[in-house]
């Protein structure tokens, strides 16, 4: 595009700045300022026509280099596995965390009605005795919550707010006992 009107003045100016840019040394030999980090899959690719990366190694960041070369098959196989990598990601199933929390029947209704964001009523299973003698004598529920946390860099974490966060870290208002069971569904 640019190319196009030679005597213009961003043609110019174009030219100029890649004439700054590239250096040669007293060999004729041109230095091109780059990361070498990432130029051994390039060089690789180059010579055997496969990219091979170490397991630590940052496509991103040969995808940035194969960019700057503009070597156009290795963009599309770099660009093919993010790809496919972001979909794996998504296609990985929620961990399930499951909580059981021991109340009373008056404790219910405010245990169930200020539990935290993300956590979803599964079960309540009566262990009390069938019969009230008196106002002593309540029955017993085991209430079960479970919450769906993904995999993310950082280690599971879970798709609710940050305010949801700080609230989950806090005890319920009620005096129920709690105690958390984990494991996958």
């Amino acid at each position: 595009m640019f190319c196009d009107d030679k005597k213009g003045e961003i043609f110019n100016q174009k030219k100029r700045e890649n004439e700054e840019k590239t250096r040669n040394d007293e060999t004729g030999a041109y230095l091109i300022d780059r990361d070498p980090t990432y130029f051994g899959p390039i060089l690789n690719f180059l010579r055997h026509g496969k990219l091979v990366l170490d397991k630590d190694m940052a496509e991103e960041g040969v995808l940035e280099e194969a960019e700057f070369y503009n070597i156009g098959p290795l963009i599309r196989i770099i660009k093919d596995r993010l790809e496919e990598k972001d979909y794996t990601v998504a296609q990985v199933p929620p961990k399930h965390v499951y909580r059981v929390l021991q109340c009373q029947e008056e404790e219910l209704t405010q245990m169930v009605s200020t539990m935290s964001d993300g956590w979803r009523f599964e079960q309540l299973v009566n262990i009390g005795s069938y019969y009230n003698y008196g106002n002593e004598d309540q029955t017993e529920f085991l209430c079960v919550v479970s919450k769906e946390l993904y995999n993310s860099p950082n280690g599971l974490s879970s798709e609710s707010s940050h305010k949801a966060k700080l609230v989950d870290h806090l005890p319920l208002q009620s005096s129920c006992s709690s105690c958390s069971l984990a494991g996958e569904s």
